[in-house]
């Protein structure tokens, strides 16, 4: 099961909106002009955490939503309710009896999830009725964006850890329940091998692990009191908590409890360490440990860790096998947004041609891309080495590509390159087109993502940067509408 825990107060609910999804809908059935096609692309404009890559999640549940939209009566009922500044309603009854048969009939594509992304590139592309391809941006960025933002970030901390097992322990610091859970999903994704949070466990079939709190071992009148007792009551999961009064005496004592499980027929498996000097705590235990005949037991790290503590530990020689993240991964701790954007790019009345649009601002970066958009990525040797944004009309041997942010970058993929488009059908006319693999292959995927990316963009500073650039035609397309709107001035 992938999707989000299934809360009864929103799923597939159409008021997961903002309210001006709602206002401008309800214009364009003023206007008449509802039933005009539009095509959106849902994209992020920088990379999160300074990162040279991003990986798409939250697909899932963007399908779950739109699978079950619909306005209840008691959504109509609510919305009837709402009043403008003049104190009359806000929408026309005429609207909510039409808003009661909503029902949604647009394409999507997608990039699918655990698929290496990057910004500009649309990870979401919705064509249909302009209503209602209005109505789901806010929902869909919700979906999107928390869940790649999440998934990015557990990326980049399993490759801190160098290929040493990362546990997400978020739970109880993570932004409400469907935080958590979503959280829990998404780290999976990135590369986390287990979670501490059981609902997420049960719900996605995601390995739980945990051993005990500081708690225990306070309950009991001694610390090896608290360790003896843990191991006649769970002697198959005994990591020992060893910080609560003196680390280094915590491990010794854990070693001697360890020693009485040998005679029981069960192993300790490890200890953890909470505070203080990780590096320094962490080589001191490993002596003690391999010392007592204990070089299997691992030592486990938590306290607030990210990537960048965990490469410093690394670098410091500390001698950690797992590492427990919590904190900064759910939360996104130093980035808590990822700033996807939802964008209108072409419009066309029924059966006519497309009018192509672009949205300009005093910021180059938020001048988006027209057209209808597919990604294009090309691989050599095994490689990933770039990627082009080009619109549906483009030359099928396109292979240049523009740097819209500095047009004299133009680079040609090598004709022996392979080639694959990453949007893919995920609902045709409202009906779902599109096999949903299991969490297990997503998280797969994403793996198999990272390891043909070069090695120099997956740096956690500094990070080398990935081609991605428009096929010249799209530039050119961009060029010619940008100047259109805004014409040199005399």
């Amino acid at each position: 099961m992938n999707a989000l825990y299934p809360a009864k107060r929103y799923r597939g609910s159409a008021l997961l909106t903002d309210l001006y999804q709602l206002t401008m809908a309800y214009g364009y059935w003023k206007t008449g002009t509802h039933h005009k096609e539009a095509v959106f692309h849902l994209f992020f404009r920088r990379a999160p955490f300074q990162s040279g890559f991003t990986i798409a999640a939250g697909l899932s549940d963007a399908i779950a939503w739109l699978q079950g939209l619909r306005f209840a009566d008691e959504d109509l009922a609510y919305l009837a309710g709402l009043t403008g500044n003049d104190g009359a309603p806000l929408f026309d009854p005429a609207f909510l009896e039409y808003l009661r048969s909503f029902a949604f009939t647009c394409d999507v594509d997608a990039i699918p999830e655990g698929t290496i992304v990057f910004p500009n590139e649309p990870l979401l592309r919705i064509q249909g009725p302009i209503i209602q391809a209005q109505l789901v941006e806010t929902a869909l960025l919700n979906f999107i964006n928390f869940q790649t933002l999440i998934a990015t970030k557990a990326a980049r901390i399993c490759l801190a850890a160098q290929g040493e097992p990362v546990l997400e322990f978020g739970l109880r610091r993570a932004q409400g329940v469907d935080g958590a859970l979503a959280a829990s999903r998404a780290a999976y994704i990135g590369g986390c091998a287990a979670t501490s949070n059981v609902l997420a466990g049960q719900i996605f079939g995601i390995p739980v692990k945990g051993t005990h709190a500081h708690s225990w071992v306070m309950s009991f009148d001694d610390e090896p009191e608290a360790f003896r007792e843990y191991a006649r009551a769970m002697p198959n999961n005994c990591v020992f908590l060893v910080d609560t009064y003196d680390t280094l005496q915590g491990v010794a004592r854990a070693i001697e409890v360890g020693r009485w499980l040998r005679t029981q027929g069960h192993e300790m498996a490890g200890i953890r360490l909470d505070s203080g000097d990780l590096a320094y705590l962490s080589i001191e235990a490993r002596k003690l440990l391999d010392a007592a005949g204990f070089p299997k037991a691992v030592i486990v790290a938590s306290n607030d860790l990210d990537e960048h503590i965990i490469a410093s530990l690394k670098q410091q020689g500390a001698k950690i096998g797992l590492w427990g993240v919590g904190t900064k991964l759910v939360t996104a701790f130093d980035q808590p947004a990822l700033g996807g954007v939802y964008k209108l790019s072409a419009t066309r009345e029924a059966g006519g041609p497309w009018n192509y649009k672009v949205k300009l601002s005093e910021q180059a970066i938020k001048v988006s891309n027209p057209g209808i958009q597919q990604v294009r990525r090309y691989t050599r040797d095994g490689e990933f080495i770039g990627d082009m944004l080009f619109n549906e009309n483009a030359p099928p041997d396109a292979r240049v590509i523009v740097d819209p942010a500095n047009t004299t970058r133009r680079k040609a993929m090598p004709a022996d390159a392979t080639e694959e488009d990453l949007l893919v059908p995920v609902f045709r006319r409202g009906v779902l087109a599109y096999d949903e693999p299991a969490l297990a292959g997503i998280r797969a995927r994403a793996q198999a993502q990272l390891g043909r990316l070069y090695a120099g963009t997956k740096r956690l500073l500094n990070p080398h940067e990935y081609p991605v650039g428009l096929e010249p035609g799209l530039f050119e397309l961009k060029t010619e509408l940008i100047f259109k709107h805004r014409p040199i001035a005399a």
